[in-house]
C-alpha cells in the first residue's frame, strides 16, 4: 500500500514539474516575441528611400543621421549663365602653312629685287637718253643697250608682280584671306603659328547652326578633359568633309596641351547670357559620367538633379542656368547638354554643400538593402 502510495506521489510531481516548465516556455516565448516585435517597431532604418518616377528618389534622413553626415546646406550665389553651341574642332597640321608661307616671302623677295632693278635700269636708261641727245660722246649702240636692260628690267618686274599675285592668291584659297595677309605681312599671328607658340584650330558647326554673335569666352575640350581657350581668326576657306557644315579658324595656346592631329570639342557662346547661379565643386557628385547636386526638398528630404558642365568655374565647381520663372520659355536644345541646361537649377532652393557624396552612398546603400530585404 506504501509502495503504491509513493508511485502516486512521484506520477504527481512529475506532472507538476512538466507543466511548470510548458508554462516557463509559454511565458518565455511570449516575452521573446513581444521584444521582438518592440524592436521592430523602434528600430526603424536611418535613411528612407522614395521612389520617384519622373526621376531620381527622395531621401529621408533623419536630423541625427544629418549631424553625423555634416550635412551642410546653402543657398546658389547668383551669377550670369552663357549658353553655348557644341561644334567639331580639329588641330591642324601646319606643315602646308610654313611652306606657303615661304613661297610668299620668296615672291615677295623676287618683286623687290625686280623693283630695285628696274629701278636701277630706268635711271641709266634716262642717263643715256639725256647724254645721246646733248651729242656728249654717247653711242646710239650705249643708248639701245641701256633701253634693252630697262626694258628687260620691266619684264622681269612683271612676272615677279604676276608671281607673287598668284602666290597670294593660292594661299586665299588654301588657308583665306586673314591667315594669307597674316603670312604676306609676317604678323605676330602668322609668325606663332609658324614658331608653334599656337596652334590653329579648325571648328565647324553641325549643319543648319549659324556661327554665334559673339566670340568670346569661346573654348575648346580635348580629349583629356581639359578647358582651353581659343580667338577667334576668320571664317575658313573650306568646310570639314566629314560635318559638312560652316567652318572657321580658331587659335590655341600651344603650351595648353592642344596638339595637331587632335580631335576636340569645340564650346561657342550663342545668344545673350541667362539668370544662373554658381555651384560650388563641393556640391558636385558624379554618376555614370554626370554632375549632380543634391536640394533639400523638405525639412529632412533630399533630391538629387543633374546640372549643365557647360561653364566651369576656374577655382571649382560650375555656372549653371536658373529654373525659368512663369511665363519664361527656354530657347530650344541644340544637344544632350542643353536639354539639361533648359531644365535650370531653382536658386531658392538650399543645395548641400558638404556631405553630397555621403548622400549619395547612403541613396545606393539604401536601395541595395530594400532589394536584399
Amino acid at each position: 500500500m506504501k509502495r503504491e502510495h509513493s508511485i502516486i506521489v512521484a506520477a504527481v510531481a512529475i506532472a507538476l514539474a512538466l507543466a511548470g516548465l510548458l508554462s516557463w516556455g509559454f511565458i518565455a516565448g511570449r516575452s521573446d516575441s513581444a521584444a521582438e516585435a518592440e524592436g521592430e517597431q523602434t528600430i526603424k532604418p536611418a535613411v528612407q528611400v522614395t521612389q520617384n518616377t519622373l526621376g531620381p528618389p527622395t531621401l529621408t534622413l533623419t536630423p541625427a543621421l544629418q549631424r553625423d553626415a555634416h550635412i551642410e546646406l546653402a543657398q546658389l550665389q547668383a551669377a550670369p549663365y552663357q549658353q553655348v553651341v557644341q561644334a567639331y574642332g580639329s588641330v591642324l597640321e601646319l606643315g602646308s602653312f610654313t611652306d606657303i608661307g615661304n613661297t610668299l616671302a620668296s615672291a615677295s623677295a623676287q618683286r623687290a629685287i625686280a623693283e630695285a632693278k628696274l629701278a636701277a635700269s630706268r635711271a641709266a636708261f634716262q642717263r643715256a637718253q639725256a647724254l645721246y641727245a646733248d651729242d656728249q660722246n654717247f653711242s646710239r649702240a650705249q643708248l639701245q643697250a641701256a633701253e634693252a636692260t630697262f626694258e628687260s628690267d620691266e619684264a622681269s618686274l612683271k612676272a615677279a608682280q604676276i608671281q607673287a599675285r598668284n602666290t597670294e592668291a593660292s594661299a586665299d584659297q588654301a588657308w583665306g584671306p586673314a591667315l594669307s595677309r597674316s603670312l604676306a605681312a609676317h604678323s605676330e599671328l602668322a609668325q606663332s603659328l609658324i614658331g608653334h607658340r599656337k596652334v590653329l584650330i579648325q571648328v565647324t558647326l553641325p549643319p543648319g547652326i549659324s556661327l554665334p554673335d559673339t566670340h568670346s569666352r569661346a573654348a575648346i575640350q580635348t580629349p583629356a578633359g581639359k578647358r582651353v581657350p581659343i580667338e577667334f581668326v576668320s571664317a575658313a576657306i573650306r568646310t570639314d568633309p566629314r560635318i559638312q557644315g560652316p567652318s572657321y579658324f580658331y587659335t590655341a595656346d600651344a603650351a595648353s596641351g592642344a596638339l595637331p592631329g587632335m580631335n576636340v570639342i569645340a564650346l561657342l557662346p550663342s545668344g545673350q547670357p541667362l539668370a544662373g547661379a554658381t555651384v560650388p565643386a563641393s556640391a558636385v557628385v558624379w554618376l555614370q559620367g554626370r554632375a549632380w547636386v543634391y536640394l533639400r526638398t523638405g525639412e529632412n528630404t533630399f533630391s538629387r538633379r543633374e546640372i549643365a558642365t557647360a561653364q566651369p568655374q576656374p577655382g571649382g565647381g560650375y555656372v549653371v542656368p536658373a529654373a525659368l520663372g512663369p511665363g519664361q520659355s527656354a530657347p530650344p536644345a541644340t544637344s544632350p547638354a542643353a536639354e539639361i541646361a533648359a531644365q535650370g537649377l531653382p536658386t531658392n532652393v538650399p543645395v548641400v554643400v558638404e556631405g553630397a557624396q555621403v548622400l549619395l552612398s547612403q541613396e545606393f546603400s539604401a536601395q541595395i538593402n530594400v532589394e536584399e530585404d
